[in-house]
């Protein structure tokens, strides 16, 4: 759990400071701008800090309760039978193009 005690500046004015630098990859001073903007006055320092301090422990308790990616992943299969492979003088991948459009023709 990421901890807060101490800091001068509300919970949430942080986590959007840290938010908006991680994201968008604003400059400490342009970031002192944005959040001018919305009312909150803080130093380009003070930004730098919090980022550096908070960062990579939030980015930890999101790693935490990210959900899980499935083990398992499933794929269609296509099938094409190569008529023309047969002949080595010509390239693969002209070969392929050629069995593609008359597949297409057929159907």
């Amino acid at each position: 759990m990421v901890s807060f005690k101490g800091v001068h500046f509300p919970k949430d004015v942080i986590l959007y400071a840290v938010f908006f630098y991680v994201r968008y990859g604003v400059s400490y001073r342009d970031l002192e701008a944005i959040m001018e903007e919305r009312g909150v006055k803080v130093d380009h320092s003070t930004l730098n800090r919090w980022v550096i301090n908070y960062s990579s422990s939030l980015a930890l308790a999101a790693k935490k309760i990210k959900r899980a990616v499935a083990t398992s992943w499933r794929m269609d299969e296509s099938v094409l039978q190569l008529s023309c492979i047969k002949d080595e003088g010509r390239p693969l991948g002209i070969a392929l193009q050629e069995e593609i459009s008359n597949h297409h023709k057929l159907h």
